[in-house]
């Protein structure tokens, strides 16, 4: 048998590096914003670390939500269209239609749509989304509209970026 003090080390030794090894350093997501040519909308699919999403839930509603369950897709909602919007050339803000959430254990995957609209040059996008929460958060925006896909990184220097 173990002395006393030797199992608590032990116990303590297993509960870090089980705790380590559902915890990340890298804390990231992505958006692909691109024109559907059959439906004529725009259409933005972001996807996020589903851990990071639902802890900044959690501690911007002082609960745990399951992005699984209909009732915890309002809280999400309210907190993505205040974090991201797209603006047109003339600084309005463009309608950004919610379409739904995808969770799992892995990711949350949130679809957004503007209806009957190709993005112009010239838009800007705001995405703060987890940036405000997470300090090393980087969001990677892929956008194709016409030509080339255009790639663009947001973290706490830079949430604001125009469109070319």
């Amino acid at each position: 048998m173990m002395p006393r003090a030797l199992r608590l080390t032990v116990a303590a030794v297993l509960a870090f590096a089980g705790a380590a090894a559902h915890a990340h350093n890298f804390h990231m997501g992505i958006a692909d914003i691109s024109y559907n040519d059959r439906t004529g909308n725009t259409e933005i699919v972001h996807t996020y670390t589903a851990h990071d999403v639902a802890t900044l839930l959690a501690n911007l509603y002082g609960r745990n939500l399951d992005l699984g369950q209909a009732d915890s897709e309002a809280p999400l909602r309210r907190y993505v269209e205040k974090q991201f919007y797209l603006e047109g050339p003339d600084r309005k803000r463009l309608p950004l239609n919610w379409v739904g959430v995808k969770a799992d254990a892995d990711s949350i995957v949130i679809f957004q749509e503007i209806e009957g609209r190709k993005l112009a040059p010239a838009t800007r996008i705001h995405n703060a989304l987890l940036i405000d929460f997470l300090p090393s958060q980087k969001n990677t925006v892929n956008l194709q509209t016409d030509g080339p896909v255009q790639t663009l990184i947001f973290d706490q220097s830079s949430i604001d970026q125009t469109t070319r």
